[in-house]
């Protein structure tokens, strides 16, 4: 009954399982491909002295479809890199240095997006509740049920090696016994 059930399920979750374990591989990745997630440069100073209205200016200046704050999805103040990120709605990122509102760099921000398909609120909502967490409570369950299939075997051979061991204890004296007989 568990291997069957085992196997159904496993077929039923594949192709959500797939979308969650690809986009999982990418995000691991998103520091070290540029292509996922754009590299974080430098600005030149450590104290913000450019205010938002500056920086939102800056980042109108290289992308103009940019009509006002409700463009933005975030912005990523790190003043220790003396930048800020601008994420925008539509996936893209503008790093502006802190000192001087320079512009440092546009890309376009996959990782956003690789991580809304990776937990299935890109799709909808609804595809997020009713199919990605089921698929992940079913995994968890796949999992639980091939560990025990996997240490049932194991189980049995170490139980039927400790009755065994225990017959031959048990044996054993009687054998003692019967060969301090023949010697007499």
């Amino acid at each position: 009954m568990t291997r069957r059930w085992h196997r159904w399920t496993a077929i039923l979750v594949a192709l959500p399982f797939l979308v969650v374990i690809l986009t999982g591989i990418l995000l691991q990745l998103k520091k070290d491909w540029s292509w996922i997630q754009p590299a974080t440069h430098r600005g030149g100073g450590r104290i913000p002295e450019i205010s938002f209205t500056e920086l939102l200016a800056a980042a109108r200046s290289v992308h103009p479809s940019i009509q006002g704050w409700a463009d933005v999805e975030r912005i990523d103040v790190q003043p220790g890199r003396g930048i800020a990120k601008i994420h925008l709605r539509d996936y893209w990122e503008i790093q502006v240095d802190l000192k001087n509102a320079a512009v440092l760099q546009k890309a376009y921000r996959r990782s956003d997006l690789i991580e809304a398909i990776h937990d299935g609120s890109w799709f909808h909502n609804g595809i997020k509740v009713w199919v990605f967490l089921p698929t992940a409570i079913v995994v968890l369950l796949l999992w639980i049920t091939g560990m025990y299939l996997f240490v049932l075997p194991h189980l049995a051979r170490w139980s039927k090696r400790k009755k065994t061991a225990r017959t031959l204890a048990r044996q054993e004296p009687f054998a003692v016994e019967s060969e301090s007989r023949s010697k007499n």
